[in-house]
């Protein structure tokens, strides 16, 4: 399973955007907007790191990270507009594993996330298919102990189907999850390419694929 995120942030565009760039760079992310919100997730899910606004409706990111803290190993990112040294440091010193200010660098903020994930020991996380190996964390795919080199969008198309495994996802589905994550115009023409790519790196056969099966009429599925 990817690593999974708990993002706690009331910013309705910040949630939207950064939830699906996450999602997009293989992390399943759920997200709250307020403090006691966030406390009921953490009793009822398990997560492998949160990412945590200072400002809140109905509390303070601070309080909130001594109370993960307190109870739950989990690494603590902070997002904050708050880029003051007083900020910083009470965030360090109630545990904070990372203090990024607003507007961060998408590239940057993953970057920095999976800095923190292998701190704390909570970077191994592959996904078996077949006999591809991907690793969700060094963005790798390997096949039979070599690497696959695929390209930005091939792999985000990878992650799509593997975020979404057991489920027929349509054409237009699928562009809508990969439309403008690359900066590209993806258009039906182009995924048709992608698939065909994709499918002759992983794919034992190809013309036969076991993998990204085809569901006619309907779409694809990644089992």
């Amino acid at each position: 399973m990817p690593i999974k995120i708990l993002l706690v942030e009331d910013d309705r565009s910040i949630v939207q955007n950064l939830s699906e760039y996450l999602r997009s760079e293989g992390f399943g992310v759920e997200c709250v907007g307020g403090q006691s919100s966030a406390e009921t997730k953490l009793a009822d899910s398990t997560y492998d790191l949160c990412l945590l606004d200072v400002s809140l409706p109905d509390g303070n990111g601070f309080t909130l990270c001594s109370y993960i803290k307190s109870l739950y190993s989990i690494p603590v990112i902070f997002l904050t507009a708050s880029g003051d040294e007083y900020s910083t440091v009470t965030g360090f010193q109630i545990g904070a594993d990372d203090y990024i200010p607003k507007p961060f660098r998408p590239r940057e903020l993953i970057s920095r996330i999976k800095n923190v994930l292998r701190r704390t020991g909570k970077s191994v996380n592959t996904v078996q298919l077949c006999n591809v190996t991907v690793d969700m964390v060094k963005g790798t795919a390997v096949k039979n102990s070599m690497e696959l080199y695929l390209s930005a969008l091939e792999y985000r198309l990878l992650l799509v189907f593997i975020n979404n495994r057991g489920v027929v996802l349509s054409r237009n589905k699928l562009l809508e999850e990969i439309w403008d994550i690359a900066g590209e115009f993806v258009n039906d023409n182009t995924l048709t390419v992608y698939i065909k790519r994709l499918r002759e790196k992983i794919e034992d056969d190809p013309q036969n694929p076991s993998i990204i099966k085809t569901v006619r009429g309907l779409g694809y599925r990644v089992d």
